[in-house]
């Protein structure tokens, strides 16, 4: 397991960078949408209707900053939303009032900066929250810098862009008076339609990759339930949703150990039916036939698929005693991915030193109104990986001569208010229109309409010196950006991927022994050592993720690592299974030493880039889906050169 660095000839480098910046301009085939690109013109431009009518065009203005709480609403678990947009909103606020109280106080106002964007990073990556993440906390703290040196209306910003933030929230929540769980049913209908494709693949050479994408949907589908459940308003729709999720994971399992070359075609169109079923409010009568070839794990299969349709047809007291949670505390998460080794808490340090360099260069030279080279280094720093981040400079760069050009005939021919208004509606919503297409196309309307806020709060109409001061300011926030993320990140993921595998694999053989050492699996349900796998997974998929995207790397030693990731989560999937079983499962001792002696065997290996050793792993009965699991993770390390 070679992980030594490789001597890139000159013509090779080219050719991935000339890729990659390629790659930039590429346009993805993403369906738009067009509620939420509606909704979020409206959660930034209404303000601004509301102020020029109030005859406060620049309060407006300021309300409309507010109106960025919008952008990052997704689709989550209302309850879940609620949250997550009441503390952006916060958040926001915040950002403008310690950003006008600090304004004065250069030193103070940069390591404020790198302090959110730190912060803002941290929060977002280790509890998985989608969204821009810090790019829109330091675009209203660099703001409020920018604007007019008078600390004492701090409060007065900050209640303004509340006001507008509030209407965001507002907007974001309509959508729960209609259907309040649509989320958790789509999670759920992609369960069981990743269900029916590996009924469908069981025998085939994909039937490895349906196994993953299965684990991945009924993951996903966990959490999104989890992040949707509340004990003061859970509905009779939750707990059902909650008892088909648990049934999926059991017609996993049941899967995943048959040995069966082809299962009925029926059970997949019945999985179908569930899917489509789901959250309709239609209840339907449908047994399965048990044709006596079957054996008896597919026994077992029709036996839990009709449980799913009986689901289906519960009442409100039928359903409401069955849900078992086995959730991780907030501090738990937070706390495991504050590690040195935590890819998450590694990118937090980062994007916030990168930004306060920035911060110190805007500052250090005589730029006007400098805050937007911070503010173009943050987004050019979200990109997900190495790649994403040299894409989005590219993107930025030239979204931004277009939208420069987009906003200086805005600010040279427009003069009315309700016009502006209208002008902001229709350039935020192109942006959340282009952004699942190409960032670069979003970034010209983002571009345009952040500017346009900006500059008209300035009266500021000088077209040549608008243009001039504010390309400089953007191109050179992008080349700090792509060179912080260059020079600090170049390889930092893949570095870490050996030290990940072999703690996961640790984790995982001490949640082994706390469950079956002694039939003792329901005391440790909230046990440390099942937090600990949980947290390592995480760290070890983000890793393997931002490895992916890192320009100069052994793609080859990567692709032979999937085997092995996907081998893991399929491990670290049954061990989480087996927390919820009502059945005790008896491990001899001897047996489970033995498997545990295989599993350090097998991170020590890692740890110090060897190949492991083909070792035996005695049978256990009530255990073949997991050995087998166990047999292949060693197979694919044994294939990694």
């Amino acid at each position: 397991m070679n992980n030594s660095k490789e001597k890139i000839p000159p013509k090779i480098y080219f050719q991935k960078v000339f890729a990659v910046f390629k790659q930039s301009f590429k346009v993805n085939r993403n369906p738009f949408p067009w509620l939420k690109a509606f909704c979020a013109g409206l959660a930034a431009s209404l303000p601004v209707f509301i102020g020029v009518l109030f005859g406060s065009f620049e309060y407006g203005l300021l309300a409309g900053i507010g109106g960025f709480t919008y952008l990052y609403v997704f689709d989550i678990p209302y309850v879940q939303r609620a949250k997550k947009i009441f503390f952006v909103l916060l958040g926001i606020t915040f950002s403008m009032f310690i950003g006008t109280i600090l304004a004065p106080y250069t030193a103070l106002s940069v390591l404020m900066l790198g302090l959110i964007g730190t912060v803002s990073v941290f929060i977002f990556g280790a509890l998985k929250i989608k969204g821009p993440s810090a790019l829109f906390f330091v675009l209203c703290f660099a703001m409020a810098t920018g604007m007019p040196v008078d600390p004492s209306l701090s409060p007065l910003r900050a209640g303004i862009v509340f006001l507008g933030g509030a209407l965001s929230w507002a907007l974001a929540m309509l959508g729960w008076f209609f259907q309040p769980h649509e989320p958790e049913i789509k999670a759920l209908k992609k369960v069981y339609i990743a269900l029916a494709d590996l009924m469908t693949a069981v025998g085939t050479n994909d039937v490895n990759s349906a196994k993953h994408r299965a684990v991945t949907a009924l993951s996903e589908a966990e959490s999104v339930l989890f992040a949707g459940y509340s004990s003061k308003t859970a509905t009779s729709l939750w707990n059902q949703l909650f008892l088909l999720n648990e049934h999926a994971n059991s017609i996993y399992s049941n899967l995943a150990s048959n040995p069966a070359t082809k299962i009925p075609s029926e059970l997949g169109a019945a999985l179908n039916s569930i899917a489509e079923i789901t959250g309709s409010g239609n209840g339907v009568n449908m047994d399965i036939a048990f044709p006596d070839y079957l054996n008896e794990e597919l026994g077992d299969i029709v036996q839990k698929i009709n449980e799913a349709f009986d689901i289906l047809n519960e009442t409100v007291e039928e359903l409401q005693h069955d849900v078992k949670l086995i959730k991780p505390s907030l501090k738990t998460v937070l706390l495991g991915a504050f590690d040195k080794n935590s890819i998450v808490f590694l990118s937090s340090v980062k994007y916030g030193a990168v930004l306060m360099i920035a911060a110190l260069i805007a500052h250090a030279f005589p730029f006007e109104r400098a805050y937007w080279i911070p503010l173009s280094c943050a987004a050019v720093m979200s990109g997900p990986t190495i790649i994403a981040t040299f894409q989005r400079a590219v993107q930025r760069m030239f979204g931004t001569v277009i939208g420069l050009f987009i906003a200086g005939t805005i600010l040279l021919t427009v003069h009315n208010g309700f016009i502006v208004a209208l002008l902001i509606l229709g350039l935020t919503f192109l942006t959340e229109l282009f952004i699942v297409r190409n960032y670069g196309l979003a970034a010209i309307f983002f571009t345009a309409s952040a500017l346009t806020m900006a500059e008209y709060s300035s009266q500021l109409f000088d077209y040549s010196y608008f243009a001039v001061v504010r390309a400089t300011d953007i191109l050179i926030g992008s080349l700090i950006g792509l060179a912080g993320a260059l020079l600090i990140g170049r390889k930092s993921a893949s570095n870490l991927l050996n030290h990940f595998i072999a703690e996961t694999i640790r984790s995982q053989s001490q949640l082994l022994v706390a469950l079956f050492a002694g039939n003792k699996g329901g005391e440790y349900a909230n046990s440390k050592e099942r937090s600990k796998m949980q947290t390592n997974l995480t760290n070890l998929m983000m890793v393997y993720q931002s490895a992916l995207g890192e320009v100069f790397v052994n793609r080859n030693r990567l692709e032979a690592l999937w085997p092995v990731i996907v081998s893991i989560r399929q491990i670290s999937h049954y061990l989480m299974v087996s927390l919820k079983s009502e059945k005790e499962k008896d491990f001899p001792e001897n047996e489970l030493a033995q498997w545990l002696y295989v599993m350090e065997t097998m991170a020590v290996s890692i740890e110090n880039n060897m190949v492991p050793g083909q070792k035996n792993l005695p049978f256990v009965a009530g255990f073949s889906q997991l050995r087998n699991e166990m047999l292949d993770l060693q197979k694919g390390l044994k294939h990694i050169k």
